[in-house]
């Protein structure tokens, strides 16, 4: 075990240099750079750029030089905590990212615990009430909320709490709030708004997760070992708990490589829609406008996440389940 972790995590480093090469590529891709981009968006209202200035921002921040030694300059910043600047927000990276980090990680985690509340007891109660009505009721319900995006269904609500409440439900908080450092009446405002970002995200989520673990549940039923329990007179519920719900849980051990990366950026066109302070429209709106350092330093961050997580997911595999091995080979 202890030489496949350091294995794997020797790994991980040419891995995530590639990605960190790929990450800069697609960025550079587009004609031009942001200077050019807020040049044009100036022109575009009628109002005149400062072109000294900008010439004088791309020099101090190494937009003049070859792509070779930009890819390496922002690389090593990274080394060294140093995740550049914002030239949107005029301000450093990690300035930019931290409030809206610690909203998305709130958002997302609570979403992905009512998921998984939700989830279990209804995959649970489908797979074991095979083809009843309330299975195939809670089957029509998870494929509605699969058909349905989740923006989709932001707008929906986002339209009857007009229509019957006179309300509108965007924003993790009050008005009031938006602009004001973290306090407890800020807090209690996020609270109150966050069910409705989380009752929105989570539905797809929870009907997916509900039919692979119906699915899962069921092979693990239909196989000898349990027919065998059955006929040795255990208790039914004994039967399910012990060994096929334990080994129908392995997807959600698995998800877990996606699960991370996912806690960060956050459902991004719902947020848009819903006007969330999330990471996900700032990653959108950074993308856009080739906020360079913004963009790709928040990709990295996810990239990094995800390749942390599958190797978590992978080692948590091999503990809890004695049929994943390591390595290949005969078992004794």
């Amino acid at each position: 075990m202890i030489r496949y972790i350091l294995w794997r995590i020797m790994v991980m480093i040419p891995t995530l240099v590639l990605i960190s090469m790929l990450i800069f590529t697609i960025i550079e891709l587009p004609p031009g750079d942001y200077f050019e981009s807020y040049v044009e968006q100036l022109k575009a209202i009628g109002e005149k750029a400062d072109l000294q200035e900008i010439e004088d921002l791309r020099a101090r921040y190494g937009f003049d030089q070859p792509e070779p030694i930009r890819y390496l300059n922002w690389v090593g910043g990274m080394l060294h905590g140093d995740f550049g600047y914002s030239f949107e927000y005029r301000m450093p990276v990690t300035d930019v990212v931290g409030d809206r980090v610690w909203l998305t990680i709130l958002v997302s985690t609570v979403t992905i615990i009512v998921t998984w509340l939700l989830a279990f007891p209804i995959g649970v109660y489908s797979a074991t009430h095979q083809y009843s009505w309330g299975d195939y009721g809670l089957t029509l319900l998870g494929l509605i909320g699969l058909a349905v995006p989740n923006f989709i269904f932001a707008l929906i609500l986002m339209y009857f709490a007009n229509i019957w409440f006179g309300t509108s439900i965007g924003h993790l908080m009050d008005q009031q709030y938006l602009s004001e450092p973290m306090s407890h009446a800020k807090f209690i405002s996020i609270l109150e708004h966050i069910w409705i970002p989380v009752l929105i995200i989570g539905t797809a989520g929870t009907a997916g997760m509900v039919r692979r673990l119906r699915a899962n549940l069921l092979d693990e039923l239909n196989k000898q070992y349990v027919m065998t329990a059955r006929a040795k007179g255990l208790h039914p519920f004994r039967v399910l708990v012990k060994y096929p719900l334990r080994m129908a849980l392995n997807f959600f051990i698995s998800d877990i490589g996606s699960i991370l990366p996912a806690v960060i950026s956050g459902a991004e066109i719902t947020a848009v829609v819903l006007s969330l302070e999330t990471t996900g429209p700032m990653l959108i709106r950074a993308l856009q406008s080739q906020d360079m350092y913004l963009a790709g330093s928040f990709l990295m961050f996810l990239s990094f996440l995800t390749v942390v997580g599958v190797l978590i997911s992978d080692i948590a595999l091999a503990l809890f389940d004695p049929r994943i091995r390591l390595r290949g080979g005969r078992t004794r």
